[in-house]
Parts: C-alpha cells; structure tokens; sequence
C-alpha cells in the first residue's frame, strides 16, 4: 500500500522552523527529540512494521499545495485503485449546464485574486509548514513537515511511530526514502508529475502546468456550487479542480499519482483557509482513496525562513 501526498496543496498550511526539523531528521530513529518550543504531536505506539505498511511520497498538495501548493503539492499517491477516486467522482451531482460557466481562464484569474494575489505570491520564497496527520481506519496519527524553497525545491517529511517517510525534489532528481522500500529516485510520469507540484507558485502557474484547461460545468460540492475545471498535463493525465462560487478556493481535486510507473486515482478535499504574511492557504486537507483515508490538519506555516539548497538534495546511497 502507498500514501503519497500532493504537496502542491499541502504547501501553504503549516509549519516548522529549519533548525527543528533538522535536529529531528539527523536524530536516531525512534528516538527522536525536538528543540523546546516546537510544536510536536507524539506518534501512536503501533510498531514500525505498521507504520512501514504505508509510503509516503509528495504532489502539490497541489500544494496546490498553491501550495501548489501542497504547490503543493501537496502533499502527498494513497492507498487506491481508479474505481474509488471515479466512484467518488460521480457523487458530485451536476446542477448547471457549461453554458452558465465562466472559462477556465476567468476562475483561475478569480482563484488567484482570492488568495492574496501575484503581488502578494512574488514576495514569498520559501515556507515551512508543520501538522498532524491521522489514518483511521489504522488507527495512526502522525507529524507531516513541508519545506517548499522557490524556484522548485520541496521536502516532504511524515513521522508515523518513530518511522521517517521522507519524499523531494531538488529542482531536477525526485526521490524518496522510507522503512519500507528505502532510497528511491522518481523516474517518467512520476518525476513529471513531483516536478510539475514542486513549482513553489504553483497557483500562479496553472495555465503552464497544464497543456489544456477546460471549464465543464458547475457541480456540488459538500453541499455547495463548485466551478469544474479540467486540466490536462502533457504527460496526457487530467486533473479535475474545483472551485467554490462564493469564495472562489479550490475546494477539491479529483486526479491520479504515479508511483512506480504505476498511475493510482485520488480524491482530495482542501478547506480551512488562512491568510499567512498576505496569502490564503488551506490547512486542512482530507485525502480519500479506494482503500482509505487520511486527514491532514496543519498547526502552523512560516515564510521566507532560510533553508539550504542541500536541504533537498537525494541522500548518499549506503
């Protein structure tokens, strides 16, 4: 099984400062300590063979994560088969004909406009995020750690019962590291898709990450209207974004990861957003796929923190 997390939409949200995290990554495993004044939620007592069981790689985000986020990405490919994400796709009951929908370009702009603007955006160049994370259906919780640097650098660290999931990008090699499979650099469509989530402007940039937007209709989301927007990469993968009539957020993106050459469905909910040094991002992210689910609740998020190109390099082989 994987979980893998958009750090495009992750991004924004949450946050930890360099010398924390740095301390907590060179530490003995499973025993892990952080400087005074961090926050840190402890880990489950379940084993590391458990917490092996699930991989963590980044995306986006999306953060978006605009994170894009997340650049995103968010983030983080979960745990999935392609009928769970197009099952939960058809849920969302279309209420309007495309006819009655503005074009992609316009919601884009409007998206944008909301949170906080390109002028706001451009001031940023890198950002810390800090949250929890917690798997149900297994029972575990968990710290997640984004580092985002611009042009394109991300780091992506997930702590489950003292095991370390880390994923990266450094602005060309993507790789990830855990219990399970150990170091790995991103190949293909994989690498196409982290490098494409790393992109620290990640909602400025939309309209070149994606070949083709198309706006197809309106469409409820958790009760409310959503414009739909479908964005098709180069690589030939569609995204489906949507976003909120009245606030005009992202709300939620149905699309496929890549992990091993091998393509898995998601569903993304993204909420709870926060205005942080003039932009908006969520801090709250709920991730669902066919074999489970995941929450991401982000505590804090720093900008223009100082953190070293080598943060993001790929490990030494050993």
């Amino acid at each position: 099984m994987e979980m893998a997390f958009r750090e495009s939409w992750i991004r924004p949200p949450g946050s930890l400062n360099v010398v924390a995290s740095v301390a907590y990554l060179n530490a003995t495993p499973g025993n892990q300590s952080w400087p005074s004044g961090v926050i840190f939620r402890a880990p489950h007592s379940e084993t590391i063979g458990e917490a092996a069981a699930i991989r963590y790689k980044i995306q986006r985000p999306r953060l978006i994560c605009a994170m894009a986020w997340l650049s995103a990405a968010s983030l983080m490919a979960c745990l999935s088969s392609p009928a769970q994400a197009q099952s939960a796709a058809s849920q969302s009951k279309t209420v309007a004909a495309q006819a009655s929908t503005p074009t992609a370009s316009e919601i884009i702009d409007r998206y944008v406009a909301v949170i906080g603007g390109r002028a706001a955006w451009e001031k940023i160049h890198s950002r810390t995020s800090l949250g929890r994370i917690q798997v149900p259906a297994m029972n575990l919780s968990g710290t997640v750690m984004v580092h985002e640097k611009a042009p394109n650098r991300t780091l992506l660290v997930v702590i489950l019962s003292g095991a370390a999931f880390r994923q990266a990008f450094d602005g060309t090699v993507g790789w990830t590291d855990d219990p399970d499979t150990g170091l790995r650099v991103q190949t293909g469509a994989e690498l196409a898709q982290v490098a494409r989530d790393a992109d620290f402007y990640h909602p400025l940039d939309l309209k070149k990450l994606y070949a083709k937007l198309v706006a197809t209709g309106i469409e409820s989301v958790n009760g409310k209207d959503t414009y739909v927007v479908e964005g098709t990469t180069a690589e030939g993968s569609v995204d489906k974004m949507y976003f909120d009539r009245g606030s005009g957020f992202v709300v939620r993106v149905i699309g496929q990861r890549y992990t091993n050459g091998a393509p898995s469905d998601f569903l993304e909910d993204l909420g709870d957003y926060r205005e942080v040094d003039g932009v908006k991002v969520p801090f709250a992210l709920e991730e669902k796929t066919a074999q489970s689910s995941f929450t991401i609740q982000i505590d804090e998020v720093h900008h223009n923190v100082d953190l070293a190109d080598s943060e993001f390099a790929k490990p030494a082989s050993e």
